[in-house]
């Protein structure tokens, strides 16, 4: 069965498998290596820039020579309160887990807890200097909060991008090893083997008995071994150097051979995953329930009012604002140039479609000739986009300084202005067109349920040269999954992504 473990299975020759299961295991301890590696690297990093903070804190407070000034009504030595300040704020990044080894190095919950602990220390901080009157100078937490805070961030955003690097060069990678039915299985090994950066590579797959006996199975980009059944998951493990598991099929199992499997992988070393069969729902809307002996995965509903939608709305006007007063003289020469390049408006307002399928009208910088709507029908032949979009790498239309200003995004500028008055956001879908929304199934209307945003997931992830299969999942999994850090993460995204020029036209 799936839970005999894998070393009664190849007791049936001791003398043969274990020169082979060392040399396995040694090669899994290898692989296995670099996350403690990298978590001892965060740590260290986390402790240095700790020090740092709280030290530019007290030079910039009390000046050089502070070391023993007198600090609040208790008259504490400054460097006791940067001492006691230091380690609080160590052991709360501890507390919030932000060396988990199964969030560090991918996704914005990193981010999340770094961004919690540090708001957290300080926040219990004011609240004992206010409720025993300490007097600490609140100019010294004032400093120490946003240098330390932005160090860290930009720390552990440093170290992904080493990981990120190391990753496309087939090292750090975790071994998969897929437990389920083609159907199930197949989906997830190619996303994963067209997204190397997140750590993963797919090294076999185990299959049901009903799937026959097969060497290989075929995925779109080369062949992935079959390793045997279900039966043989933990032999499967030690022969292919596994270092996790997914399970895909947990149906298939059942409930007592998935917690056999689980013991047995303990004992192995190795990690066990299980796909609840819901994809693109993940972050704070998950939670496993235990009910009546049996985990259950709770998904909670999207949450796009009260608070978040405050919290969303305030960070939009406030963003917007501040853009446009730094690049007040970029919007100058961008208009300038089109009116002198050629006749027409500057702007150009297109009809998009928002929140709730409100209609409203899009601010654009006119990138294109005059009456360009008129002439789409005639290009419909030469459409390089599928599904709904109508897409050209080479459209006759756009004019020389449309060009530049398309490649590097400059043409989306006036957008901030219907942020402003609130039709669209910073971060969100793609706005839609009216003949695009009229051709939604039910599916893909989700994407109506926030306003649509300057930028989003699939501005970062590739832009025009998304096929609009792609463009609606990455939609869909912004719409399901958002959060102030994951707009925070996109709109960091987005400015490596104009600046590289990948996927504009």
């Amino acid at each position: 069965m799936a839970h005999r473990p894998a070393y009664d299975g190849l007791g049936r020759d001791t003398e043969r498998a274990t020169p082979k299961v060392r040399f396995v295991a040694r090669g899994r301890e290898r692989s296995r290596s670099w996350i403690h590696a990298y978590v001892t690297r965060l740590a260290w990093s986390d402790a240095v820039l700790v020090a740092c903070a709280v030290a530019i804190a007290q030079l910039a407070r009390f000046g050089a020579g502070s070391a023993l000034t007198p600090n609040g009504s208790a008259r504490v030595p400054a460097v006791l309160v940067s001492v006691v300040l230091g380690v609080t704020w160590l052991v709360a990044l501890r507390a919030f887990q932000t060396l988990d080894r199964r969030i560090v190095g991918s996704g914005s919950q990193e981010y999340s807890r770094v961004v919690t602990a540090c708001v957290s220390v300080f926040g219990v901080l004011a609240m004992v200097d206010l409720l025993f009157g300490l007097n600490f100078a609140r100019g010294f937490i004032a400093i120490a909060l946003p240098v330390g805070t932005v160090g860290l961030l930009l720390s552990r955003w440093g170290w992904r991008q080493v990981l990120g690097r190391q990753r496309l060069k087939s090292r750090n990678l975790e071994h998969l090893l897929v437990v389920g039915s083609l159907g199930s299985a197949l989906p997830m090994i190619e996303r994963l083997r067209r997204q190397p950066n997140l750590g993963y590579r797919v090294v076999g797959l185990c299959l049901p008995s009903s799937a026959g006996t097969r060497d290989y199975v075929a995925v779109s980009d080369g062949d992935v071994p079959a390793y045997g059944t279900f039966d043989d998951v933990c032999t499967s493990v030690i022969e292919s150097g596994a270092t996790t598991v997914a399970v895909t099929s947990a149906e298939a199992l059942g409930h007592d051979a998935m917690q056999a499997l689980s013991w047995d992988l303990e004992g192995l070393d190795v990690d066990m995953m299980v796909s609840p069969g819901v994809t693109d729902v993940a972050g704070p809307r998950v939670m496993v329930r235990p009910v009546a002996g049996l985990p259950l995965l709770h998904i909670d509903k999207p949450r796009y009012e009260g608070a978040n939608r405050f919290r969303k709305a305030f960070v939009d006007r406030m963003g917007a604002a501040t853009i446009l007063i730094g690049l007040a003289p970029v919007l100058a020469a961008v208009a300038i140039a089109i009116k002198l390049e050629s006749s027409g408006p500057v702007f150009y307002k297109a009809t998009r479609v928002g929140l709730n399928n409100s209609h409203f009208s899009m601010w654009k910088f006119r990138s294109m000739v005059q009456n360009a709507d008129m002439m789409k029908e005639n290009l419909r032949a030469f459409n390089e986009g599928s599904g709904v979009l109508f897409k050209m790498r080479e459209d006759p239309r756009v004019t020389r300084v449309g060009a530049v200003i398309r490649r590097y995004s400059l043409d989306e500028l006036p957008q901030l202005f219907n942020v402003l008055n609130g039709t669209m956001s910073l971060v969100g879908p793609r706005p839609p067109l009216p003949d695009e929304v009229e051709r939604y199934d039910g599916r893909v209307a989700r994407r109506m349920l926030v306003k649509p945003g300057m930028t989003g997931l699939w501005q970062v992830s590739g832009r025009s040269d998304l096929s609009w299969e792609e463009s609606v999942r990455l939609d869909l999994s912004y719409v399901e999954n958002w959060s102030i850090m994951q707009d925070a993460l996109i709109l960091w995204r987005t400015i490596r992504a104009v600046f590289a020029k990948d996927g504009a036209y």
